[in-house]
């Protein structure tokens, strides 16, 4: 690599301040406070020189810490946070966090679809007023659900075409059991619209199987959606600490650099680094 990494997507959090019930079963080993200071000694052994702190509930209390977080840590180079899309007034609440207190690292938001028990809450036309303010904003937009939310985020892409729209996880396919079909037919659909679309290479060791996967388990839906989108429009992300019950950040790294060794080094800095900047817009890195 030659140029600087960027995480594209990590989260913080503390489970009694917020709205964790899924920290629970499986996911029990990861219910504790993970702050800037349990991240950085895996940042810096990997040689990850910045990150994307993303939102973990629907709450704008949590975005407006987020964002004072930002302004007290060196690494975080962005946010994306939590707006209600169907609030009236979302242009005013916009406004008052790129206002606030670190509010110059908003870069994003988004909202957990697969929180909603309908698979097309985004086509609500009061969640598609709430898209044309964050368009208006200037911010970009980060889908956030699985295959089953595909076809509205496609319909919602092909709605706003002057909003940047930012695709979580590889929309999150089925690799532990081995599924390719629809999501790489819905994936099509979705990279034709790719001229305002990234997608981020984050998220998978979670689909796969905990105990036993393997960089090869993987490797089927990188390449999909790498060929799909292009270097130029994917990003490497860990979504640490949600990573830690499948592997470590380490391990989430090597597997996608394994996975990426027949591009070419100019290809995998633009996944590893440029394309998260471009994507977002990063205020404090587009210089570099």
């Amino acid at each position: 690599m030659t140029s600087r990494i960027i995480d594209a997507h990590q989260h913080f959090w503390d489970p009694v301040n917020g709205d964790y019930g899924w920290l629970s079963g499986p996911f029990e080993p990861i219910r504790r406070v993970f702050s800037p200071a349990d991240l950085q000694p895996a940042m810096e052994e990997n040689g990850v020189a910045a990150t994307v702190l993303v939102q973990t509930w629907h709450d704008l209390n949590e975005t407006r810490d987020f964002l004072s977080l930002a302004e007290q840590t060196d690494f975080v180079a962005g946010v994306v946070g939590w707006v209600d899309l169907t609030d009236p007034k979302v242009e005013e609440v916009l406004a008052a966090l790129k206002a606030g207190p670190g509010g110059q690292w908003l870069v994003s938001v988004r909202h957990l679809l697969h929180e909603e028990p309908d698979p097309k809450w985004l086509l609500r036309e009061d969640a598609q007023r709430g898209l044309r303010a964050v368009t208006d904003a200037g911010l970009a937009y980060d889908l956030v659900g699985k295959t089953v939310h595909l076809p509205a985020m496609i319909q919602t892409v092909a709605n706003h075409p002057q909003l940047r729209f930012v695709l979580d996880h590889i929309a999150k396919p089925e690799i532990k059991q081995g599924v390719i079909q629809p999501w790489a037919s819905l994936m099509t659909e979705l990279a034709s619209h790719r001229d305002h679309v990234w997608c981020k290479l984050s998220g998978m060791i979670t689909e796969a199987d905990w105990e036993s996967w393997s960089p090869s388990d993987l490797r089927p839906y990188i390449a999909e959606t790498v060929r799909l989108f292009g270097p130029e429009r994917c990003m490497f992300g860990t979504d640490w600490p949600v990573c830690l019950v499948a592997g470590s950040y380490g391990r989430v790294i090597k597997a996608l650099r394994a996975n990426l060794d027949y591009l070419t080094e100019a290809q995998r800095d633009q996944i590893f680094g440029r394309s998260v900047i471009e994507s977002y817009r990063l205020p404090s890195l587009r210089a570099g």
